[in-house]
């Protein structure tokens, strides 16, 4: 199981960022004692501007060990931003052949 959290915001955004700081107060002091304790900190943590979190717990499973060849790397449609294109991307849908 995962926790998927986000907030409105982009990946690198020192918005985010600080919102992330807010979270970890939040837990300060607080036993974790199930995932649905950690969603639930995760959910009701605010900044005093307001900002917020939305989180889910993904109960989905997901296979392991699965392997990627060069080729189907190759094939993903990646549009890399200029600024830190390592970390700003877009995958875009594989046209029709």
């Amino acid at each position: 199981m995962y926790v998927i959290f986000r907030s409105r915001s982009s990946k690198w955004n020192k918005i985010e960022h600080r919102l992330f700081s807010h979270i970890t107060q939040n837990w300060r002091g607080r036993p974790l004692t199930s995932l649905q304790v950690v969603v639930n900190l995760i959910r009701n943590t605010r900044t005093k501007t307001g900002l917020e979190v939305q989180a889910r717990l993904d109960q989905n499973l997901y296979p392991t060990g699965i392997k990627v060849t060069d080729k189907q790397l190759d094939d993903i449609a990646i549009e890399r931003n200029s600024f830190h294109g390592e970390w700003n991307y877009i995958i875009k849908p594989q046209v029709a052949t």
